[in-house]
Formats: C-alpha cells, sequence, structure tokens
C-alpha cells in the first residue's frame, strides 16, 4: 500500500494510535489524528473533512460499530486497523498469539525463546508494545512476536502470521463483540491468510477449538493439551512436557523446574513451545528458557510477604476464566479481592471454583453488589462477604484480618476501568500498597 503524500486519519488517540501517527509520518504519509475523547488536530468529521481523507486507521479501543465509524465506511474510504498498517509497514517472520486468556505469558516466553536462539526480535501488540511503535525498525530477518488482541484482529484485511496460536475461548468483551459467535468468529481471524505452509498452535482441550482445528483451520495444526497424550503435538505427561512432532520426540522439562505455577501456565509453557519449534528453534534452545522464564508483571504475580501472610498480584485476571486460573493456583486459604468494570460477564463457574480456596471475599467497583448476588445463588456464604467502597479499603481489611499462612489474591474477574485507567496501574497500586503500607507486626504484638 503506498500511502506517501496521502492523507490517513488516525482514530483513536492511545498507544497504538500515536504509534500509528509516527510510523505514518515515517513513511511519508499525513497522518490526521482524532479522538471522540479529546480535540486532536481536528475537532469534528464533517463531509469537507472527510473528502481530504484517503484511508482511516482504526485503534483497536474504538468499536467498529461507533455511528461515526460507520459514517466513515459510508463514505468509502478504507478502514483498517493499527496492526494491518504496521504489518504492511514491517518486515521479518511473525509469530502471533490470541486468545481470551494466557495471552501476555505465552507472547513474552515466546519473545524470550525466539531472543534466546539468537534472533532479532520484536515483542509487540497487546503487551503493551504498539506494533506501529516498532514496524519501521524491523529487518527481513527479524521475527516479530505479537499479542494480538479480538479487537485488533477485527481490522486486519492481509495479516498473515506464519505462526499463529489460539490459546483458549471463553466468554469475555461480549459488550463489544455482542455475541459469543461474534466473539470466536473474531478470534478465529488470526488464521485467515494463512495456508498449510504456515502453522496454526490450537488447545485440543478447548472444545471450540478442537471443532475449527479438524474442520476448519486453513493452517497446519500443532496441537497441545495439558490432558492427554498426543502422538503429534506437545502435552503433559506424568509431570513432564513432551514434544512429537516431525520426527523428534522430547521431554522439554518437569513441571517442578519451572517458576511459572498452574495449570494453565503450563499450557502457557506448551503453546511457547510449539510457536518457537514452529518458527526452527531447537528443543535444547526451548528447554533451556522455559526452565528460567519468570512470570510477567500482574499475572499472579508474587507481590510478596507480610506478617506471615503471602500477597500476589493478579491484576490481569480481567474476567472470570482468567480468574478462576489465579484461584486455582492458590495453595493457601485466600482473601480474594475482586470486582470492577462491567462487562457483562457471568460469575457463577468463578465462583464454583472458590470451594476450599477463598476464606473471604472482598468486593469492591461497579460489579460488587452483581458478584455478591452470583457468589449468594452459588451457595457461598453470606458472612464470608465483605463490601468494600474501593480496593483500598479492601486491601486494608486484609492486611488487618488475614492470617499468617493465609494468601491475599488481587483477581478481580473484571476490567480496571472506572477506578483505574488500566489493569497495570490496579495492579502497581497493589504491589505498592504490600510494599509499603502494611506494617510488620513484633512476635508476641
Amino acid at each position: 500500500m503506498e500511502l506517501t503524500g496521502k492523507r490517513v486519519l488516525v482514530y483513536g488517540a492511545g498507544k497504538s494510535g500515536l504509534g500509528a501517527v509516527e510510523l505514518l509520518k515515517g513513511i511519508g504519509a499525513v497522518p490526521v489524528l482524532y479522538d471522540e475523547k479529546k480535540v486532536c488536530d481536528i475537532e469534528n468529521l464533517d463531509a469537507e473533512t472527510l473528502k481530504t481523507i484517503d484511508l482511516c486507521v482504526l485503534s483497536p479501543g474504538v468499536p467498529t460499530d461507533l455511528p461515526r465509524v460507520m459514517e466513515i465506511r459510508e463514505t468509502g474510504i478504507p478502514i483498517i486497523g493499527e496492526v494491518e498498517l504496521a504489518y504492511l509497514a514491517g518486515k521479518g517472520t511473525v509469530l502471533a498469539v490470541t486468545g481470551t486468556n494466557g495471552k501476555t505469558t505465552t507472547t513474552a516466553l515466546t519473545g524470550a525463546i525466539m531472543e534466546q536462539s539468537g534472533a532479532e526480535t520484536f515483542v509487540v501488540g497487546n503487551i503493551g508494545n504498539a506494533y506501529t511503535g516498532e514496524a519501521l525498525k524491523m529487518h527481513d530477518d527479524s521475527v516479530v512476536v505479537a499479542e494480538i488482541s479480538s479487537f485488533q484482529l477485527e481490522t486486519i484485511k492481509s495479516f498473515r502470521p506464519h505462526v499463529s496460536a489460539i490459546l483458549n475461548i471463553t466468554p469475555d468483551h461480549l459488550n463489544r463483540h455482542h455475541t459469543m459467535e461474534e466473539y470466536i468468529r473474531v478470534k478465529e481471524c488470526i488464521t485467515t491468510n494463512q495456508t498449510k505452509d504456515d502453522v496454526c498452535v490450537l488447545n485440543y482441550e478447548d472444545p471450540v477449538l478442537r471443532d475449527f482445528g479438524e474442520q476448519k483451520c486453513p493452517a497446519d495444526v500443532f496441537w497441545f493439551s495439558s490432558a492427554r497424550e498426543l502422538s503429534d503435538g506437545i502435552f503433559l505427561e506424568d509431570g513432564n512436557i513432551r514434544i512429537r512432532r516431525k520426527g523428534t520426540d522430547a521431554i522439554l522439562c518437569r513441571t517442578d523446574e519451572l517458576l511459572l505455577i498452574g495449570v494453565h501456565n503450563y499450557e502457557n509453557v506448551m503453546a511457547a513451545a510449539a510457536i518457537a519449534f514452529s518458527a526452527g528453534v531447537s528443543t535444547e534452545v526451548i528447554s533451556k528458557c522455559v526452565r528460567t522464564f519468570r512470570p510477567v508483571a500482574h499475572r499472579i504475580e508474587y507481590a510478596g510477604e507480610k506478617n506471615g501472610v503471602i500477597w500476589y498480584n493478579d491484576s490481569k485476571g480481567t474476567n472470570p476464566d482468567a480468574a478462576i486460573r489465579g484461584i486455582r493456583a492458590m495453595t493457601r486459604p485466600t482473601f480474594l479481592i475482586a470486582g470492577g468494570y462491567d462487562k457483562g460477564s457471568d460469575y457463577g463457574e468463578w465462583i464454583r471454583s472458590f470451594e476450599g480456596r477463598v476464606k473471604t471475599l472482598l468486593l469492591e467497583g461497579a460489579t460488587a453488589e452483581n458478584i455478591r448476588e452470583s457468589a449468594l445463588s452459588n451457595g457461598f456464604p453470606e458472612e464470608r462477604i465483605v463490601m468494600c467502597g474501593n480496593m483500598t479499603e479492601a486491601m486494608k481489611y486484609a492486611a488487618e484480618h488475614a492470617e499468617a499462612g493465609d494468601a491475599v489474591l488481587l483477581s478481580p474477574a473484571c476490567a480496571s476501568w472506572g477506578e483505574f485507567p488500566n489493569y497495570e496501574v490496579r495492579g502497581d497500586v497493589f504491589k505498592k500498597y504490600v510494599q509499603e503500607e502494611i506494617p510488620e507486626k513484633r512476635p508476641g504484638a
């Protein structure tokens, strides 16, 4: 796509939008930045302004069914997303990861493996490093490891990763996609332009993905499983992660050698190993890297121990399925801090996972009452539910009431919007509180 001298409307002034502006300047286009929440370059997108626009680049935070976006589409102006723009401008081999949960850990681990293999590696996308901000630095022999959200997949056109991965699909973002069928369709779009010369890594234990892999996936499928032995794939076997693929049959590691805890993280390790193996990395390099990889921030992250109580930051648990994974990783009686922005989620299955783990449920945010009602209807004792005005109140309550041998887990099952701008800030506030606000009790006090 030749954009030199073209006027390109960048809709959305977030990190990816600002990255798109800089990329467009770098290739000689004329970016025009617009955001409904901020006055950026232009205050109105009137008919006369739109007549001057050659292309619209939509930031992932902007819903594709907004009236203003529909108006742009009706004028005939082509609309692409920032991932598509970065892909067109960038170079190298693309490895792309999507799924409801585990994307960030899998992407970060894949990036670490590729770097260990000696490749010039760019880890980009929904992980927090805008793809558009890195595209012009890439070379033909670069490796791009991209975390791709459903929002970003809505606006791809020619985006074609050599290796893609869909980790799992459970309900999320239904306020944006409206139906589960549409959410599934969008996630599967990561394979739209792939062929049998490409690879798609899929979770055999996810019924939606098993059906997709067996019936519709256009790429060569590489399965992973945490529940059964596979004749062709990567799987858990007696505490080992084992790979069988294209003449290779090897144990990569024992799960007790990993710094990542929980079955969901073993799945993330298997997916990352499958991606890297498909990109040509040896099992020796993969094995060494997965053993030393540390958890990413905000995903069941150890935040500290005070007075015999261990605090875990799982702020990235922004939906019930992700939060289930956080709870299942707990081995102590747990004070669970939950609640936040309402994405229209169902909390039943998450609450049923509390049995034997959650000692006290601390609720705050817009969803607090909905979660309370769901907890009661699913048999969680009312006397073990505490309604808090905000996260600070919840943390104070936990600090005052948790006993030595307990854990405190921030795993909200909800987005952070409203009280915090993003889950990173929410997690950082939690960690700072643990380090700075909880006094050490004197023995016998």
